[in-house]
């Protein structure tokens, strides 16, 4: 089968399109047969390492000291059919089309992937395509991780910085949904997309500083981890939530320290990847009020030119991979 292998820690150029062998489920196992996938800026920053000097080592352990070898196909979120399933496997069969995510194993830039029946791994949304359901699971989880599955925001104020991307999509739909008042900050670009999606406000984080508007918000979700912390803390109610997904070890300290001195909570941590999310994320889809924002499709083989475009930085949205496996 093709498969992007990684070759090696660096630019998107150690991302080569290569034969590699088909998998075969064990018993336990089903065989996907891979329709499409996405690019993450989570991808990118596995394939160059560019992580924090704290994770970067463990990162590195993980995958391979000197270049990636427990780990060589990227990818971690995906929508096929089922080809075949293990002889123990009860909850799906051949033909089911499916969508999910790998979690740390990755392997979702390739024609066909195996994954155990109890992963992340569901029936796809009937209302969707392959391309649509490829680009749910990595943001919807993080999404659902830090806004909650039956959370009653009505009339809250809920800021989102970083708004536009994978994650930031599905936060602002998610936030609409349980009734709150939404802000969406992020680039110029982005923010008729925002406003499309649900968002009440938006705001261009290069020409408006949100801290310094005068505003008091309920709950403030900084997907990129790039907010002023003091001037954040200061901008929520007195029992508000600054939800940080991707933060540095200053403001996680210093988070530790706001638990301990001030009634306004910081809470930060990584979405798991499990079934009732995926399943609470599915029903919501049919029912009409989620959906995937796709800014670009690329073919399987143009994987390292999707890469370059996620991390200009300019995505809306997700990027996609259709796998043809006709052209292959």
């Amino acid at each position: 089968m093709k498969a992007i292998l990684w070759t090696n820690y660096g630019s998107p150029d150690v991302l080569q399109l290569e034969d590699i062998e088909k998998p075969s489920p064990k018993p336990n196992e089903v065989l996907v047969r891979i329709a499409a996938t996405t690019v993450t800026m989570g991808d990118c920053e596995m394939r160059s390492l560019k992580f924090p000097l704290l994770l970067s080592l463990p990162m590195r352990l993980y995958a391979g000291l000197r270049r990636p070898t427990r780990i060589t196909v990227l990818g971690q979120e995906f929508a096929g059919e089922i080809e075949s399933v293990g002889r123990d496997v009860k909850r799906f069969k051949q033909g089911d089309q499916v969508f999910g995510a790998t979690g740390f194993g990755m392997g979702a830039y390739a024609e066909y992937l195996c994954l155990p029946e109890s992963g992340a791994l569901s029936i796809k949304p009937a209302t969707m395509t392959y391309e649509e359901a490829a680009a749910v699971p990595l943001g919807g989880f993080e999404a659902v991780h830090f806004l909650g599955k039956d959370a009653n925001q009505t009339g809250q104020k809920v800021l989102i910085l970083g708004a536009g991307g994978s994650i930031g999509t599905m936060a602002v739909q998610l936030a609409k949904l349980y009734g709150a008042e939404v802000t969406g900050v992020d680039s110029k670009e982005k923010l008729d997309m925002l406003l499309s999606i649900g968002a009440d406000h938006v705001i261009d984080y290069t020409r408006e500083d949100f801290t310094r508007n005068g505003i008091i918000y309920d709950v403030i979700y900084d997907v990129v981890g790039r907010s002023p912390f003091s001037r954040s803390i200061r901008s929520l109610q007195t029992n508000g939530r600054y939800l940080l997904g991707n933060p540095g070890l200053s403001q996680m300290a210093r988070g530790r320290w706001t638990a301990l001195t001030n009634s306004r909570k910081v809470i930060f941590g990584a979405g798991i990847r499990n079934v009732s999310d995926l399943l609470f994320l599915k029903n919501h889809i049919e029912a009409g009020k989620i959906k995937s924002i796709i800014d670009r499709r690329y073919p399987l083989e143009q994987v390292a030119e999707a890469h370059r475009y996620v991390e200009s930085g300019h995505k809306k949205g997700n990027v996609v991979i259709t796998v043809d496996h006709n052209n292959h």
